[in-house]
């Protein structure tokens, strides 16, 4: 079973070829082989050039800003949803619908196995899509790993669906402050590299109780 799903523009590294180094997707397309269902992956690296691989064959680890590589904390995208109707691995991947899916926080919001200062400046980060039009667009095309998501929702459909999201991610954020008050660490501190809406956001989620 593949652990992680990918979209185009994602930072890689192919865990037996460490002299590779990093490369960048280009392409992604859905394959069928002996009736099970894989992703084909391109990735241009800078010292060797453009590679193909299977996902389920390669597992290319994703890298993050911070030069972290991950195979962990994956969740299908909507591409991969709405291909598991032919069953295989990615029938059994997952049973949520694609508004549901459009709404749910990346793994490494809530992981409790990520050291927590990095989870929540991860948190943070998600807080630079702030629901303007042209944000709106990118954090779309984020969560549903499709280049087009206007092919499958409508802009209103992908207004309803954000503001379902933010509301998910700001009662992830509360109870990580409540967290990183246990642990000694402000969440003010994190606060001047945080986008302008996660600032915004904050002291108000501190006057408010607990959802």
């Amino acid at each position: 079973m593949i652990e992680m799903t990918y979209k185009k523009g994602d930072r890689v590294r192919h865990p037996s070829r460490p002299e590779w180094g990093e490369g960048s997707i280009t392409k992604i397309e859905v394959v069928t082989r002996d009736r099970a269902t894989d992703l084909r992956v391109w990735v241009r690296f800078s010292s060797i050039g453009e590679k193909t691989f299977l996902a389920s064959a390669a597992a290319l680890e994703i890298i993050d800003d911070q030069g972290h590589s991950s195979s962990v904390h994956a969740r299908p995208t909507l591409h991969s949803l709405q291909v598991s109707e032919g069953g295989g691995w990615l029938g059994s991947m997952t049973k949520r619908t694609p508004e549901e899916l459009m709404t749910t926080l990346p793994g490494e919001a809530s992981d409790p196995f990520l050291p927590l200062r990095k989870r929540a400046e991860f948190l943070l980060k998600l807080y630079r899509f702030d629901g303007s039009p042209a944000r709106l667009v990118e954090w779309s095309v984020a969560q549903s790993g499709i280049d087009d998501p206007l092919s499958r929702f409508n802009r209103q459909e992908l207004e309803q669906l954000y503001k379902r999201w933010i509301f998910n991610l700001e009662a992830q954020t509360k109870r990580l402050m409540t967290e990183l008050r246990r642990d000694g660490i402000t969440i003010e501190s994190l606060l001047p590299t945080a986008p302008p809406l996660a600032q915004r956001t904050i002291p108000r989620l501190q006057r408010e109780p607990m959802r």
